[in-house]
């Protein structure tokens, strides 16, 4: 465990977070990597949104991990906040798609706090595009983003975040029908850009 946290907390880049996220899922199991990388507060979805760590508990491991590996990289000013995007594939590319994970770098680490997949085929790179938020003209936290709401049975369907120097945000908000729509915007000196926008049907 004091290896795993030293690891965590070396990696320089959210990038590097994701590859060694995904090696660490081929390595141990995909869903033991999961739990390990997870916040208390993340969110995948199944098809409907769930928090992460209890879902995954005590699920076993599937026989063969996702592969996956980021192609875009979305990054607050201070480098602690990104939103990675890019390909998954598994068996032998039989069946394959795109994620999107929001890292954060906490005092153990990166760490994620949103994980979200579907069925849309995207192409990988040789080098991952990198887009950094500007330094200049910092904003206030002045993004107007949905504020978290629950259905009537509690359960969460929206929810915004943005980095601690405010100058990335995203948002995801989720239907009856559990269509999921994800967005992210970043900080280009004057004002905020929408450089993600995704609906993802169930």
């Amino acid at each position: 465990m004091i290896a795993l946290f030293l690891a965590a907390a070396a990696l320089p880049t959210a990038i590097d977070a994701e590859r060694a996220f995904a090696a660490d899922a081929r390595r141990r199991g995909q869903w033991t990597a999961f739990r390990a990388t997870a916040t208390e507060e993340a969110v995948m979805f199944n098809p409907g949104p769930v928090n992460a760590q209890a879902f995954l508990k005590g699920k076993e491991d599937p026989p063969q991990s996702v592969e996956w590996s980021p192609s875009q990289s979305f990054v607050s000013c201070d480098g602690d906040t990104a939103v990675n995007h890019g390909p998954w594939t598994i068996a032998a590319g039989q069946a394959n798609g795109s994620f999107t994970t929001v890292w954060q770098r906490r005092a153990e680490g990166w760490r994620w706090t949103y994980d979200g997949g579907d069925g849309v085929k995207t192409a990988k790179p040789k080098t991952p595009a990198v887009r950094k938020a500007s330094c200049k003209g910092r904003p206030n936290r002045v993004i107007m983003l949905p504020q978290p709401s629950a259905t009537a049975d509690g359960k969460i369907n929206e929810r915004s975040g943005q980095s601690a120097d405010g100058t990335i945000a995203w948002s995801w908000t989720v239907d009856s029908a559990n269509t999921r729509r994800f967005a992210t915007w970043l900080w280009n000196g004057r004002r905020f850009e929408q450089v993600l926008n995704q609906t993802v049907p169930a």
